[in-house]
């Protein structure tokens, strides 16, 4: 008899049978509000009609359409849409499967462009599972650890954490751009130094915000130098901060932009997007994979953007947001175990410590299993799994949102 390797940890005991917007049912036909969104994949919810019917046309169309081999109308479409949304100049994009996959498309973009070897990543960053994307990846040891040796070529620097550091976001920020440059002075100078990659808000880390200040210290870095700023924004693109893209928040330009999550409403499927200048500076043969761009998972992401734009979902991530943290907020005022809500938009964490100010994984995993026993379903992150992180879908609504912070209210105080 075979079974799912002992490896595999699941954040609930919940069997899904079904989805709807930002519920799901269990087998025994339970209800349970979905606070994780498949980890901010879910967009539109779960089966919106809209992309239901998009996928299950193209699946009677045709399924697999390779497209280095040839091309297929929804792939056309999805592209000629995206450049509606994406960054201006942004207009040149690569599909792939998993965020991991276009993180590394990203990583090869950039050294083959400026002929340099190294990236440098920042402290708490999530960038994937795959062996260079794990080596980029800061946030927790286990993403990283027990298969080395990892990729060379990866420097680290600081990220503004103000409550990592325990000072304001001025300080965390003056502190991150004064170890950058003294990393580009005593480890990667910028003539080998290829590409910043960040993300505007650390995902696995933390959910922690980088600042204006901190990203446009990037951006004059990599003028200077010539080096490639890449924004991940595998989990904070597609409307999740409240902008569309989370870079926005900011008002810095990147030079490449890594999507995935929420781009297909739960199909596959990631890209990246750049100039045509940059782009072409890629090596010939070098993009590809037998499953990118997948003609079924191109359709959903066409819908996806409809729904997006037509149920002005972005507008209502950013209202949704602002209730779901003054919520927060009230439950963190009455327990002091609560030490910070931060985030942006439907991309809020609740971070836990101890009486002695110390990261407290053990009170927020337990809070977060009484929030699932209770019809609320979360996820934590951060580097001692301290943080319980709230990301519904897009399309949640106020009375839901409600819902969410009462039952969260009764789990903090269940648990003692």
């Amino acid at each position: 008899m075979a079974t799912l390797s002992p490896v595999l940890k699941q954040a609930t005991g919940v069997v899904a049978a079904r989805g709807e917007g930002a519920l799901i049912f269990d087998e025994d036909g339970r209800r349970y509000l979905d606070f994780t969104a498949g980890i901010g994949v879910t967009s539109t919810g779960h089966c919106h009609p809209k992309v239901v019917a998009a996928a299950q046309e193209q699946v009677g169309r045709i399924i697999h359409a390779q497209y280095t081999t040839v091309m297929h109308r929804p792939l056309l479409d999805l592209v000629e849409r995206m450049g509606e949304v994406l960054p201006p100049g942004l207009d040149r994009l690569f599909f792939a499967n998993s965020g991991s996959e276009a993180v590394e498309a990203a990583l090869r973009l950039a050294r083959q462009a400026t002929g340099r070897p190294n990236v440098v990543v920042f402290h708490g960053g999530f960038h994937g599972r795959t062996v260079a994307a794990a080596s980029m990846t800061t946030s927790g040891t286990r993403f990283r650890s027990g298969f080395s040796p990892l990729m060379a070529g990866v420097v680290i620097s600081p990220f503004p954490d103000p409550a990592h550091y325990g000072w304001s976001q001025e300080e965390a920020t003056r502190f991150a751009l004064e170890q950058l440059d003294y990393t580009l002075q005593t480890v990667s100078a910028p003539e080998d130094t290829a590409a910043f990659v960040v993300e505007p808000v650390l995902g696995e880390g933390g959910y922690v915000p980088a600042s204006a200040e901190f990203l446009a210290g990037l951006r004059e870095r990599a003028d200077r130098y010539g080096i490639v700023l890449v924004m991940d924004e595998v989990q904070t693109g597609y409307g999740r901060t409240g902008r569309f893209w989370g870079h926005e928040h900011f008002d810095v330009r990147p030079d490449v932009l890594i999507t995935a999550k929420g781009l297909a409403s739960g199909f596959p499927l990631s890209g990246i997007a750049a100039s045509e200048e940059l782009m072409s500076k890629v090596w010939p043969g070098s993009q590809g994979g037998t499953y990118g761009a997948n003609a079924v998972a191109c359709a959903a992401a066409l819908a996806t953007l409809e729904v997006i734009q037509e149920e002005r979902l972005v507008d209502n991530a950013a209202a949704r947001g602002e209730q779901l943290r003054a919520g927060l907020e009230k439950v963190a005022a009455g327990d002091d175990r609560i030490t910070d809500v931060r985030g942006l938009g439907l991309m809020l964490g609740n971070e836990f410590r101890d009486a002695d100010g110390r990261p407290d994984g053990a009170t927020a995993s337990a809070v977060q299993q009484e929030a699932a026993r209770r019809g609320l379903l979360l996820l934590t992150c951060g580097a001692w799994g301290q943080v319980v992180r709230f990301i519904p879908a897009l399309v949640v609504d106020e009375a839901l949102v409600d819902e969410a912070v009462g039952i969260w209210q009764e789990a903090v105080a269940a648990v003692a």
